[in-house]
């Protein structure tokens, strides 16, 4: 009888692996991130953690043996979702790993902006001594998280810290601690004119696809900063650019983009009103840890007892 496989697509320590092979002692386990490494047991493997653009063809052919899905990420909206829901594979995903990184990376960007960290930045490399305008506080300003999950949810206790006041918005409107008020993601326009700082922490899904438009930035403060840790099809790019250019928001930091890497010819690279990040507003030194402990290995735990994996399944119908 041919033995179960299980496909770990990443790098993790000892103790982890030592853990999953305790838990599916009579599977063959293969863990490692070269490609070389685990190419040749897509199809044969029942779970697979981390997902790879190359599984695509492999997955969708009929006699593929993938039943649950483990993603590396947060965001799904790279997946084959529609292959992957119609042949009922499992699909779970990284969600929360991000939550202290992210938030750290969301107020390190708000307090740069607010104080002019990254203007002194540019100053010190020209040996220039300038009080370049400084005077805005974060202190008791609002500040409007646009996807309360688990990123929105830290932010907005970090946000109390400094006195703020918290707009939230939610799919479904449910009450937060340390939301002050939340709302129902029809109500965009009526919170944004209220807001200091715009949050989004999104998932790219069909509704929220170029949420952020001229629209949205015109009903924005001339003062308030937009910061963007979502997804880049979030936002129209090219109406944040002229929103930035023509002084209807005071600023942005940016960590995601609608093409990635950023093209060298954007404007956002030389705008003084920017800040611009790779993508790695999640990066963390505790990624895997958190990956394996808080998510995988639970999962695991209930997989092998004949359980649905309940920490972070996906619903297809919604796209996260």
């Amino acid at each position: 009888m041919q033995r179960r496989k299980l496909l770990i697509t990443h790098d993790i320590d000892q103790r982890h692996q030592e853990r999953v092979k305790e838990l599916v002692p009579d599977w063959d386990v293969i863990i490692g991130k070269n490609r070389e490494i685990w190419s040749h047991h897509v199809k044969e493997a029942e779970i697979i953690v981390g997902w790879k653009k190359e599984m695509n063809e492999i997955v969708v052919q009929p006699d593929a043996k993938l039943r649950w899905l483990q993603t590396w990420s947060a965001g799904i909206n790279g997946l084959p979702l529609k292959c992957l829901e119609n042949k009922e594979i499992q699909l779970t995903s990284a969600n929360g790993v991000h939550a202290y990184p992210i938030s750290e990376t969301i107020f390190g960007l708000m307090l740069a902006l607010t104080r002019k960290i990254h203007t002194y930045v540019r100053n010190q490399q020209s040996k220039t001594w300038h009080h370049s305008g400084i005077g805005m506080e974060i202190h008791n300003k609002t500040v409007g998280i646009i996807g309360v999950g688990a990123i929105g949810k830290e932010t907005a206790k970090l946000a109390k810290a400094f006195g703020m006041t918290v707009l939230g918005i939610r799919h479904s409107g449910a009450e937060e601690d340390d939301v002050d008020d939340m709302f129902t993601p029809d109500k965009l326009n009526h919170i944004l004119p209220r807001c200091d700082y715009v949050v989004v922490t999104l998932p790219l899904t069909e509704e929220t696809h170029q949420l952020f438009g001229a629209e949205q930035f015109h009903l924005m403060k001339e003062t308030a900063f937009f910061i963007n840790i979502g997804r880049g099809h979030l936002v129209k790019e090219a109406e944040l650019i002229e929103a930035l250019k023509n002084g209807q928001i005071a600023g942005a930091g940016l960590d995601v983009f609608e093409h990635e890497p950023l093209d060298e010819t954007s404007p956002f690279w030389e705008m003084e009103n920017v800040i611009v990040t790779p993508h790695t507003s999640g990066s963390t030194e505790h990624y895997n840890k958190r990956v394996m402990e808080n998510i995988f290995i639970p999962n695991l735990e209930d997989y092998v007892k004949g359980k649905i994996p309940s920490v972070n399944l996906a619903d297809y119908k919604k796209g996260y």
